[in-house]
């Protein structure tokens, strides 16, 4: 089955089109994560105990093509991609519902990535149509450079939310609290839920007055890719 979830004709406020998928996120200058000869997948939190559920169990029933656009925070975006994985809320009915401790109202969830990133995402989020779990991107498996060996896609948040090289998903009886961040990650403060049709780009300022900002870390971001393309480390994929 072939979802499509573009839902409107034009691009979300403040972004622009690119016609190749670019290694994104803090770590580019750094090789992707090693992938385990048997991936799994570890789920843990509120649970009467953690599941370590292999790869291919994990994704192997009920299979389900997504075309999708990406957008990332930056401002620019990616269209006609084409992911293949499990529904999240496939895998949340199947394995973690019935394993919730008894009592618990499970409101967010921790996807936790091999390259150490992390995004809490509201539980409603993850359950929406068109969220995936997903191994495959335009007809091959992931590759390192977009998140072998299991992603998180939801095209209705921004990039920063879709982690990569999944690990470990933790559901939460609430949003943890919040450390103190470092000042570049307050001038940049992620939003929390990262929405990109409501321009939730930055935890505190309205996404319109904050896009020149993105913008000149889209122009070094793109410019940083290209010269890896140029090298041979940067692989385009399909994305008719």
């Amino acid at each position: 089955m072939t979802e499509t979830t573009r839902p409107r004709a034009a691009l979300p406020p403040g972004q622009r089109e690119i016609d190749f998928f670019p290694r994104f996120g803090r770590r580019v200058d750094q090789p992707p994560p090693t992938v385990p000869a048997h991936p799994t997948v570890t789920f843990g939190g509120a649970l009467t105990a953690p599941l370590e559920i292999p790869l291919g169990e994990l994704v192997g029933a009920d299979r389900r093509e997504l075309a999708a656009d990406f957008h990332c925070v930056a401002g620019w975006s990616v269209t006609g991609l084409l992911w293949e994985g499990v529904a999240f809320a496939d895998v949340y009915q199947r394995y973690v519902a019935p394993a919730v401790s008894p009592g618990t109202t499970v409101t967010h969830v921790m996807v936790r990535g091999l390259d150490g990133e992390r995004f809490v995402a509201q539980l409603d989020d993850l359950l929406a149509d068109g969220v995936l779990l997903a191994d495959r991107l335009g007809g091959r498996p992931l590759d390192g450079t977009h998140g072998a060996p299991l992603r998180l896609v939801n095209p209705a948040q921004y990039g920063y939310a879709n982690i990569k090289h999944v690990c470990r998903i933790d559901v939460l009886a609430g949003a943890p609290e919040a450390g103190s961040p470092a000042l570049l990650d307050r001038l940049l403060q992620s939003h929390p839920r990262a929405r990109v049709w409501e321009e939730e780009r930055h935890g505190t300022v309205p996404g319109w007055l904050i896009r020149p900002i993105y913008r000149m870390i889209k122009a070094v971001m793109l410019s940083a890719a290209a010269r890896r393309s140029e090298s041979g480390h940067h692989s385009k994929v399909n994305i008719g």
